[in-house]
């Protein structure tokens, strides 16, 4: 039999005895709440954020906008349904593509970077 080192087994003690009865219930609460609030303000809003940022980029494109897609192909816009677009991409080459693939107008940075700082 293997005896535990002193300040293990007090650690062990410390942990199944009850929590003093003289602190209110929601004090236990507290850590939970505070881990939330963090996770909300560190990840769910910027997200939030984001989607919305690209959300208005998408719904003001235009016929004759010069975008860019995810993929790296540039292009112009000959044509806009619900879901897709259509590219001029050369000459007599046009591409349909699905919205969610435009990554921005063609020089300026992508409305939505893929790793934001």
């Amino acid at each position: 039999m293997t005896l535990l080192p002193p300040t293990v087994a007090r650690l062990l003690l410390a942990m199944t005895q009850q929590p003093d009865s003289s602190s209110p219930a929601w004090v236990a609460f507290l850590p939970f709440v505070l881990v939330l609030a963090i996770f909300y303000f560190v990840i769910l809003l910027p997200m939030k954020r984001r989607q919305k940022k690209v959300q208005q980029f998408l719904e003001a494109l235009k016929v004759g906008d010069r975008v860019v897609t995810n993929s790296g192909i540039y292009g112009q816009i000959t044509k806009i349904s619900e879901r897709t677009l259509q590219l001029q991409i050369a000459d007599k080459v046009r591409v349909e593509i699905s919205k969610a693939a435009i990554a921005g107008y063609q020089g300026q940075e992508p409305v939505a970077p893929e790793n934001p700082q």
